[in-house]
């Protein structure tokens, strides 16, 4: 078996001021980098790292030597940052960041708390409304909730200094084996009332996900875990009308997976994903899908799954710059000693655009999980 421990980064950084470097610190450094790539100016830049701190709220503070808060499951060193890059031909990436902003509360119901405080002050800070999210806190906000999460917040980061706004609520806060029935619900509330008998069979369902603000077609998404999948299984998970052809999802999923039977250890250890995103309610049907391979358990280094995303890049027509300068902004390490930087791949369909292609990067701010070993 291989050793799946987590080796530390370097030392904290302390300055001749005697400043302990923190979590807000390390998150807002690599945001800023981040935005230069994606082609923000330095005033859209500053103002986002400004709210990812205030989204964070108390533990931006709390200094890196310190272990994560409540372990966070966001990410898998526990950081409660994700960014991401959402790539199509002749365009700057857009980026975003996900973030748990009740990470440190204590429990889930504190937390959840806390995460509902922050949208409501970004809806009043932006001026968009929060009634989508406010009928279904019944479902997910519960007295005594369960599972890893209670809620996430996504920036879309745009010029302006003004983010799409997105959250991802836990479907199984009432217990796992209720996640179905609070899934169909929500669904319900929300008009989209066959949507679920839409969804594909699935191991179990993961998040269910909300658009707010200033989106123009604001979508309700639901995630499907898929354990055990193959590249044809892949491919028949997709619900929409005139999606994504078989050859195309299969081909993907094929160039993001590799060859995983060439790792020792456990494998298949974190599921597939797919998104099944609605927007109109008269069909029932999606209006897009989206397959997430986790390209993290399929490959044996960080470089080995920078190839991958890199060669995918180029199948789409997309500049593989922007991609190497993105992953330069977040880290200075050698990408061959460790796994796990870059977290997802992704294929995202959306009815009226055309394909994107999606990069889902760790923040690394406790932990680097080191590279995986070839089987003998």
């Amino acid at each position: 078996m291989i050793d799946l421990g987590l080796r530390s980064p370097a030392a904290p950084t302390v300055g001749h001021t005697g400043h302990t470097e923190t979590l807000g610190d390390h998150t807002t450094r690599q945001l800023l980098r981040l935005c230069e790539v994606a082609g923000l100016g330095p005033a859209d830049a500053i103002e986002y790292a400004r709210v990812l701190r205030r989204v964070l709220g108390p533990v931006a503070d709390r200094p890196l030597h310190l272990p994560s808060p409540d372990g966070s499951f966001l990410s898998d060193d526990h950081t409660p940052v994700e960014f991401s890059l959402s790539f199509e031909a002749g365009s700057v990436p857009t980026l975003r960041v996900l973030v748990e902003p009740g990470c440190g509360a204590g429990d889930l119901a504190r937390g959840g708390r806390e995460g509902l405080r922050t949208v409501r002050e970004l809806a009043r800070r932006w001026g968009f409304g929060t009634e989508r999210l406010d009928l279904l806190e019944d479902l997910f906000f519960p007295a005594a909730p369960q599972g890893p999460l209670a809620l996430w917040c996504a920036l879309e980061l745009r010029p302006g200094g003004v983010p799409k706004v997105k959250v991802y609520l836990n479907p199984a806060a009432s217990g796992p084996e209720l996640a179905g029935a609070t899934v169909r619900e929500a669904l319900r509330r929300l008009g989209h009332r066959q949507a679920f008998e839409a969804l594909p069979a699935s191991d179990r369902i993961l998040f269910f996900a909300l658009d707010l603000g200033d989106w123009d077609e604001p979508r309700v998404k639901v995630y499907t875990a898929h354990q055990d999948l193959s590249a044809d299984g892949a491919a028949g998970l997709s619900r929409m009308v005139d999606g994504p052809g078989t050859a195309e999802v299969e081909a993907f999923f094929k160039a993001a997976a590799g060859e995983p039977e060439s790792l020792a250890g456990p494998y298949g250890r974190r599921p597939f994903q797919a998104c099944h995103a609605f927007t109109e309610t008269a069909s029932g049907r999606p209006g897009g899908f989206t397959l997430y391979v986790p390209v993290r358990e399929h490959a044996r280094h960080d470089g080995e799954a920078l190839e991958r995303a890199l060669a995918l890049l180029a199948r789409y027509g997309i500049d593989r710059e922007q991609l190497l300068d993105s992953v330069d902004a977040v880290t200075s390490r050698r990408l061959e000693e460790g796994l796990g930087l870059i977290a997802y791949l992704a294929l995202a369909h959306q009815r009226g655009r055309p394909p994107r292609l999606m990069v889902y990067i760790s923040s690394e701010a406790y932990r680097v999980r080191p590279p995986a070993l070839l089987a003998a």
